[in-house]
């Protein structure tokens, strides 16, 4: 019987009690590791190794780690988990936005850290199928995977649109499929984190998803201790796609402002009546009988 391959997962970290630790409980967990104390180095290992993933620390000596992630992925596109001391809403933003997929602030549990790296890692494995299925050409549903959604009148007219919004509501486009996303006719590049979040949201339009069942749903996470994630990408996503897009539902979660295109609205949250509550459409009304 072949012995499975062990994923290979580079950790950059300065600190080498911390490195050490990091290395062992990854080992211990069953993974193949190498790892780089410095920017310099840790652009050499992506170059050699290649690895399956990579945990990256924000302040490292040479270049940190922002810039190393934007490296990482102009040259070699690899989920990153990066972890930084600072929680301040800024550093998160800057660390998503240099293309991380994930993020744990110092100090975190192993157990947190070793859950976390195998989610992205299945991230990755449902990503790379969708693709092949695509390139091969057999995905029969691929139309019915394509989903083209309109904001609200009052989202219309934000940046500049390749495309004239249709009654003056802005389109969203998410090709699931292709993964791609466009806004007005503009291509949006998302991590493949922010397109799975903003995918959970896209299936019900107008419906409030709960921090928790999106963080079950796109990381594989049940800790609740974790929906800070959520909402840090959440921020990081409306950022590339404008803050109008998605609702905020204190103390619950989140919702897209949006229909599908060409439906009617008893979806989105200006919906009234019964339907706009969640509750079933109101049968008509059955027709007389006959004498």
């Amino acid at each position: 019987m072949d012995t499975p391959v062990r994923r290979l997962i580079l950790v950059v970290e300065d600190e080498p009690t911390l490195a050490d630790a990091v290395v062992a409980r990854l080992a211990a967990a069953g993974f193949a590791t190498v790892h780089a104390g410095d920017g310099p180095g840790a652009m050499a290992a992506v170059r050699e190794h290649k690895p399956d993933a990579v945990v990256l620390d924000v302040m490292l000596p040479g270049f940190d780690g922002l810039e190393v992630c934007r490296r990482i992925q102009r040259e070699r596109p690899t989920p990153v988990l990066m972890l930084t001391a600072r929680d301040a809403e800024p550093d998160l933003l800057a660390g998503l936005g240099s293309g991380a997929d994930d993020y744990l602030t110092k100090p975190f549990s192993m157990r947190e850290l070793i859950a976390r790296v195998q989610a992205l890692l299945r991230r990755v494995e449902v990503v790379r199928e969708q693709t092949l299925e695509h390139a091969r050409g057999l995905d029969e549903a691929q139309a019915a995977r394509s989903v083209r959604l309109r904001g609200h009148a009052a989202a219309a007219g934000r940046g500049e649109s390749h495309e004239e919004p249709r009654d003056g509501r802005p389109a969203l486009e998410l090709d699931h499929a292709a993964r791609r996303v466009r806004v007005d006719g503009t291509d949006v590049h998302l991590t493949p984190i922010e397109f799975d979040l903003l995918g959970c949201l896209a299936r019900k339009p107008g419906t409030v998803a709960s921090r928790e069942s999106l963080l079950a749903e796109v990381w594989d996470w049940a800790d609740a201790s974790g929906t800070r994630t959520v909402d840090s990408h959440i921020k990081a996503l409306r950022k590339k796609i404008g803050a109008e897009w998605i609702r905020t539902v204190h103390g619950i979660g989140y919702a897209l402002e949006a229909e599908a295109d060409g439906e009617a609205a008893t979806a989105t949250a200006t919906a009234t009546g019964p339907e706009a509550a969640g509750a079933p459409p109101t049968p008509a009304d059955p027709p007389p009988e006959r004498p």
